[in-house]
């Protein structure tokens, strides 16, 4: 067995447990492995996202939180090399934090043969990749698009104008090797495009947006697709 099958199969055994658990010597002596390769492994699905609970003491030991898992993800060293990369390259890109989370998550639950190799590869991919936006400005616009709430942002124009704006964000787009931010300008009453690289300041306020759709951004261009790849 190896360890991603191994993660799988621990993670079923504790999801049957329920709220009993197992301690690390009893799952040590299950998988045939040692008690700190249990708790590395255990380490390991919780860092891929599973609900891992502990409980020290006499009757102690491991388990997960009722509720929906997937089981560990098997990558093949080429695709764990290709999601690392993507990742390098684009640390301009809305979600670049998350993404390189995701991908070191999926990482430590990787066979380590795969994960070793994946890394050997990464080191012949090499990037030298533009800096986007500070964190706070980034982090700002993630959040506006996720939750929906209204931005306050500082922007100056391509003229060099600088304007404080309160925008509704609709969507991310790339186009060019530039990021945008596509989002409803309440000062302009219309849609605009604003180039990431350009929104100086941005704040997340307590006014939700009214619910623009994408159908009012028009038609994407010829090759343009969601990031989600699916046509």
């Amino acid at each position: 067995m190896n360890r991603a099958e191994r993660l799988h199969a621990m993670s079923e055994m504790l999801r049957r447990r329920g709220a009993h658990g197992y301690t690390a010597d009893r799952l040590a002596r299950e998988f045939a492995v040692s008690a700190r390769t249990v708790k590395r492994d255990l380490a390991a699905l919780a860092n891929s996202g599973a609900a891992v609970w502990s409980r020290p003491g006499p009757g102690g030991g491991y388990g997960l939180i009722a509720g929906p898992t997937l089981p560990p993800v098997t990558l093949s060293s080429s695709q764990a090399t290709a999601l690392l990369a993507a990742v390098a390259a684009a640390p301009d890109a809305p979600y670049a934090d998350q993404a390189a989370a995701g991908v070191q998550k999926i990482l430590d639950v990787l066979d380590p043969v795969a994960r070793d190799r994946a890394v050997q590869h990464a080191d012949r991919v090499w990037v030298n990749a533009a800096r986007g936006p500070t964190r706070a400005v980034q982090s700002a616009l993630e959040e506006g698009m996720t939750t929906q709430r209204v931005l306050r942002v500082r922007y100056h124009s391509a003229a060099g104008d600088r304007t404080v704006r309160d925008i509704e964000p609709i969507l991310f787009a790339s186009t060019n090797g530039q990021w945008y931010l596509v989002a409803w300008c309440q000062l302009r009453d219309a849609i605009r495009w604003f180039a990431v690289t350009r929104v100086e300041r941005a704040s997340v306020t307590g006014q939700s947006c009214t619910g623009h759709t994408l159908e009012e951004v028009g038609v994407p261009p010829e090759h343009a697709r969601p990031a989600h790849g699916r046509a």
